[in-house]
């Protein structure tokens, strides 16, 4: 079975700066492409970011220019730096993986990591 595991959430003020991780174990392939999700308190689960495995990200408008996805060459590690944060950011922050394409989630999910945008 796949595990994902989070790490970095936190408090923050506005205009600060967090940095995610998401380490992935067990059957994992190379291929899958890895990302981060968040759902605010009454609203859907949404994309963030994803990066495949050729590294090609892909943003929300949301959080383009904001917010920079990276992955380690073994392709089992990714982290989300997020700058210039907005109280609008603050959500539960979910890891994904287990999907080959950009477009669409996998069937694997990280428990989540509070992120709190406030002053």
């Amino acid at each position: 079975q796949v595990q994902l595991v989070e790490s970095g959430g936190g408090l923050v003020q506005p205009g600060g700066s967090l940095r995610l991780s998401c380490a992935a174990s067990g059957p994992v392939s190379d291929m899958y492409a890895m990302g981060w999700y968040r759902q605010a308190p009454g609203k859907q689960r949404e994309l963030v970011a994803v990066i495949g495995s050729n590294m090609t990200p892909h943003y929300a408008e949301a959080v383009q220019g904001r917010f920079t996805i990276s992955r380690d060459s073994a392709k089992t590690t990714i982290q989300l730096q997020m700058t210039n944060l907005e109280p609008e950011d603050t959500a539960v922050y979910f890891c994904n993986s287990g999907a080959f394409s950009l477009r669409q989630p996998g069937a694997y999910w990280g428990q989540g990591t509070q992120v709190t945008v406030s002053t």
